[in-house]
């Protein structure tokens, strides 16, 4: 059906009083407000809402299974919020893979799968071990001391895997 002759004007009121069709609308508008039997309706929901919300669910799921795993002990060692995680830019190496994954060119973990015929640091002191390398070796002790120097706060060393890292 079409509508001629109609003369449609926009202008601005300074109120609805005494205007039939805004009075109507804000009628109708405290009605709906007050009426809580009306289900919601949302005929459009942005892309980036949806992408937000999926991504925090994902987050939530992804924290919760790393929560209840009992492996990666040493990673989850630096890394407890995964949300964290995302949100860091790490310079990823072989040598900070092998330091938060305790896997890589390490005694203990070379000995493990007997690729190596011992455990032990060069050191002569103890298994190789990522602890050992951090907070122990005598061979790294130049190294040690640059670290603790570099990330030197009042609390002193040994410092938490979680604060190397941030």
């Amino acid at each position: 059906m079409k509508i001629t002759g109609w003369k449609i004007k926009f202008c601005w009121v300074k109120a609805h009083i005494g205007i039939q069709g805004n009075e109507l609308a804000d009628t109708l508008a405290k009605e709906a407000a007050a009426n809580t039997d009306t289900a919601e309706c949302y005929y459009k929901v942005p892309k980036s809402v949806v992408k937000s919300e999926l991504n925090a669910a994902s987050v939530a799921k992804w924290q919760m299974e790393w929560d209840l795993t009992t492996k990666e002990q040493i990673t989850k060692a630096y890394f407890p919020e995964v949300a964290q995680r995302l949100a860091m830019k790490i310079n990823l190496t072989r040598n900070f893979t092998t330091m938060v994954t305790g896997h890589g060119n390490i005694k203990s973990y070379l000995y493990r799968f007997k690729i190596s015929d011992t455990p032990k640091c060069p050191c002569g002191n103890m298994d190789q071990t990522i602890d050992h390398l951090l907070y122990e070796c005598k061979l790294l002790r130049k190294e040690r001391d640059s670290l603790i120097s570099a990330v030197s706060k009042p609390d002193g060393w040994p410092i938490n895997k979680h604060t190397l890292i941030s």
